[in-house]
This record gives structure tokens, C-alpha cells and sequence, in this order.
């Protein structure tokens, strides 16, 4: 019994580890892939009370919060589909943390959806949603 549970517990850390790494290369495609059309990194996976921004880039005088999901399947909508409402208010809360003490400056909310790693379907959604979470 004890040995099951052990396993089990393995298994679980290795799916997790796994999916990780998988969420990582992701980022990294994206990272390269907007840098490719002249968006500037200023912060990678800053991480607040409210979570986390994958990506804070410059897109000429704006600050842009990419969120970067990956979606092995179609299934419930896709990557894309996966910022709902919940995620939207804690990447809101997140930039807002962010923001606070900075100077004033326009900002805009973009997704980064892909189905695997390397990003051949990649699909970036510009103004994927704005301050309110609409």
C-alpha cells in the first residue's frame, strides 16, 4: 500500500516537472517570437501575491502583459480559451501590482496560444482583453 502511494507520488512529480519544462520552452518560443517583431523584454515570470506575468514586454511607448499558454488539445476551447474570466481578474491584479509606483503609461494585455512547444501554430492575440477583464 505504502509502496502505491509512493509511486503515485512519483508519477505526479514527474507530470508536473514535465509539464514545467514544457510551459517554459513555451515561453521561450514566445519570448523569441515576439522579440523577432520588435517587442523588448522587460521582465520574464515577475511573481506577486497575485500570481504571475509570464511575460512584461515594450511595444514602442506601451507596456505589454503577454500570458502564454499552452494546449496540447482543442478540447474546452484550446489555449486561447483557457484565459476565462478567473485568469483574466489575476493577470489584472498581478499588472496592477506591478504598475504601482511606476510612472503612468499605456498598457495592453495579449495572449500567446499555442498547442505545442515549439510554437507552429502559434496565435498571438493582440489586446486579448483590456482593464476591465472584457
Amino acid at each position: 500500500m505504502q509502496d502505491d502511494r509512493a509511486s503515485r507520488q512519483m508519477d505526479r512529480a514527474g507530470r508536473q516537472n514535465d509539464r514545467a519544462l514544457r510551459g517554459a520552452a513555451a515561453e521561450a518560443t514566445a519570448l523569441a517570437w515576439l522579440e523577432r517583431r520588435g517587442l523588448q523584454l522587460v521582465e520574464r515570470n515577475w511573481r506577486c501575491r497575485s500570481g504571475e506575468l509570464d511575460l512584461v514586454l515594450r511595444d514602442g511607448g506601451s507596456l505589454v502583459f503577454v500570458e502564454v499558454r499552452l494546449r496540447g488539445s482543442v478540447a474546452f476551447g484550446g489555449a486561447a480559451a483557457s484565459v476565462d474570466a478567473k485568469k483574466r481578474m489575476k493577470l489584472l491584479s498581478a499588472a496592477r501590482l506591478y504598475l504601482a509606483g511606476r510612472p503612468e503609461q499605456p498598457c495592453r494585455f495579449d495572449v500567446v496560444a499555442m498547442s505545442d512547444p515549439q510554437g507552429r501554430d502559434l496565435e498571438w492575440i493582440r489586446n486579448a482583453f483590456d482593464a476591465s477583464g472584457a
